[in-house]
């Protein structure tokens, strides 16, 4: 493991305020997104898609890397270049989705495992060698009735942990995402009960296993309460709860935080993270970024619907949520700015 070079990538990611777009939906979640704007499910389709995205003029602006499927991160746009290599052109560092995405916890109901460990140590060589700096391993947290147990807890962390081993040994960034899904009617305070059980568990999982903490990226979700409570908490109660939980759970060696959107609402995710760097900024030890999908994506994907004479002002609206959500990781965000002019 090169310390260094973990250490530049991750300075490179967020220099200037920018963050890390996250583009690597699986091909089911990306089809399932096409079929509700009648876009056709092909491969051709997401390669159009995925294109349009990374060709998007100034995107380097805002967005520091992208997070790539395997599917995107071997095709290559209409004049035969690499799409890694057309971020990497642009001054955005390509990441890669390593998890083979989630199945049943067998013994547990209504609780998910990760997998993807097998092969991973060959399959990141691969990445490194095709322009990949940095991974990404998401593991879901569900909060319902009596979960999550701490064996679900346990064995997801576990995952990460080994994940991240592997990437560092490869000189490959790990953003370790362990995400407390919005699903459920669960209150704010049991989402921060979880989240701060969660990061605690997965953080000595981590030091045991001799994992570079300034050598890592955390993805974590906000502390928010589920989206069927009937709960409704302001923007600087989210930020509060949110700053004091990670306060908690990150050791402040850790570089940098870049959150997950996790189904907010582009203007709400922008709105919470503004505040966690508004209110709470001389407090936190660590860049508070974004690594958002949806949350910057989903405008310019209904604007797109597959049509090539749309791509200009797909194109706008990708580039605007992106900026927007640079200016909340500064702080200066605020909602006259949603307006596209």
């Amino acid at each position: 493991m090169d310390k260094q070079i973990l250490k530049d990538t991750i300075k490179q990611v967020f220099s200037n305020g920018k963050g890390i777009l996250a583009m690597d939906e699986s091909n089911p979640t990306c089809n399932k997104r096409f079929a509700a704007n009648g876009i056709p499910e092909t491969e051709e389709m997401r390669r159009k898609y995925r294109q349009l995205i990374v060709s998007t003029p100034g995107l380097n602006e805002s967005i520091g890397g992208a997070i790539l499927s395997d599917e995107t991160i071997r095709q290559k746009t209409d004049d035969g270049q690499p799409m890694a290599d057309l971020l990497t052109h642009a001054g955005i560092i390509p990441g890669i989705k390593v998890d083979m995405s989630t199945t049943s916890l067998s013994g547990f109901p209504n609780e998910k495992i990760t997998e993807g460990l097998d092969g991973l140590r060959e399959r990141l060589a691969e990445y490194k060698k095709v322009g990949a700096r940095f991974a990404k391993w998401r593991a879901v947290i569900t909060i319902g009735n009596d979960i999550p147990t701490r064996a679900c807890i346990k064995a997801n962390v576990n995952a990460l942990t080994m994940y991240a081993t592997l990437c560092q040994e490869a000189d490959i960034v790990p953003i370790v995402e362990p995400e407390i899904l919005m699903d459920g009617n669960h209150s704010m305070q049991r989402c921060y009960e979880v989240t701060e059980e969660v990061l605690k568990t997965l953080f000595y999982h981590l030091y045991e296993f001799k994992v570079d903490f300034e050598g890592m990226i955390l993805k974590p979700n906000m502390v928010i309460a589920g989206k069927e409570s009937e709960e409704r908490n302001s923007v600087d109660a989210v930020a509060q709860a949110t700053a004091n939980c990670l306060l908690a759970s990150v050791p402040a060696t850790v570089p940098a935080i870049a959150f997950l959107s996790g189904g907010q609402s582009p203007q709400k995710a922008c709105e919470h993270l503004n505040a966690i760097n508004k209110n709470f900024k001389d407090q936190l030890p660590w860049i508070v970024a974004f690594s958002f999908a949806r949350a910057i994506q989903q405008p310019c994907l209904d604007a797109w619907k597959g049509r090539d004479s749309n791509i200009e002002f797909a194109q706008k609206l990708l580039y605007h949520r992106a900026k927007l959500s640079t200016v909340a990781r500064l702080g200066t965000y605020n909602s006259k700015m949603e307006d596209l002019r």
